[in-house]
């Protein structure tokens, strides 16, 4: 199964025994939306809802960090899903959070994920089916073990200001990124990582929505000074769109890591180094 599949693709693929198609919406409260109500008033059939909301520290001080594998086991076990089992991941959001989601799972054992090109909005543009109602489905045993070779913590990141082992590559916005734009969030500093590149994630993107694909991708990544043959380390605001820029580096034969708590936290620390500017 390829890492981006087309609705055609999924069309001709549903009711399969081993396939399990999962609905990765996340968006913040901030947007007024109820991805829990949106998913059950239509949905691709046979999807189930992740909640991204839950599948999270919520103990930690930064938005996005990583759970601990239990949640993970408990959550997927729940929702019918085992390690081999072929995942299809989709969303209707604005940061793309099916790559999110596809970090997630493979971070933690899921063996073949795959994300649905243009997501539900595609699907719907064609007139394909969906149902309404929640999903009921079997209890599955998902064992939960994380990969750390996937994620960076402060102390990696910090250590590769001196070795220069890993690109690091920021999704945030151009303005965010110079520090042109104020952080979000109070007491974080403006700016980013030194010697840090930027990609903002909705490059990643053609105008309808679908990924860039081929030579087109790697162009997004070459114009950004990203060397694809090297390691790469993503990073954006919390850990959700740098996931986005991760998927694109894997679609092109690159995995790269992610830096877990992001700008969140390096933001926050007096201690660490800022840039501003290109």
């Amino acid at each position: 199964m390829d890492a981006l599949v087309t609705t055609q693709w999924l069309a001709d693929e549903l009711g399969a025994a081993d396939l399990r198609v999962v609905d990765a919406t996340y968006v913040d409260a901030a947007s007024g939306r109820d991805p829990v109500a949106e998913y059950a008033a239509g949905r691709i059939p046979g999807a189930v809802f992740l909640n991204l909301a839950q599948l999270r520290d919520t103990g930690a001080d930064l938005p996005n960090t990583l759970p601990d594998a239990e949640t993970v086991a408990d959550r997927l076990s729940a929702l019918g899903i085992g390690n081999t089992d072929r995942i299809i991941l989709y969303d209707d959001a604005p940061w793309h959070t099916a790559a999110r989601a596809w970090f997630l799972l493979r971070m933690f054992g899921a063996r073949n994920v795959a994300i649905l090109d243009g997501g539900i909005a595609q699907w719907r543009a064609e007139g394909r089916e969906t149902v309404s109602g929640d999903e009921t489905p079997a209890a599955a045993a998902f064992d939960a073990q994380p990969d750390p070779r996937r994620v960076r913590d402060l102390a990696d990141m910090k250590a590769n200001l001196d070795t220069a082992a890993e690109q690091v590559l920021d999704a945030r916005s151009a303005a965010r990124f110079t520090g042109d734009e104020a952080d979000p969030r109070a007491g974080v500093a403006p700016g980013h990582i030194p010697g840090s590149s930027n990609l903002p994630y909705g490059q990643m993107f053609d105008a309808d929505g679908q990924w860039k694909r081929g030579n087109a991708l790697k162009v997004t990544f070459a114009d950004a000074g990203i060397d694809l043959t090297k390691p790469i380390v993503t990073t954006c605001g919390s850990g959700i769109t740098a996931a986005v820029v991760a998927f694109g580096a894997h679609l092109l034969g690159n995995d790269a890591a992610l830096y877990d708590g992001s700008w969140s936290e390096w933001g926050a620390d007096p201690a660490t180094p800022k840039e501003t500017g290109q």
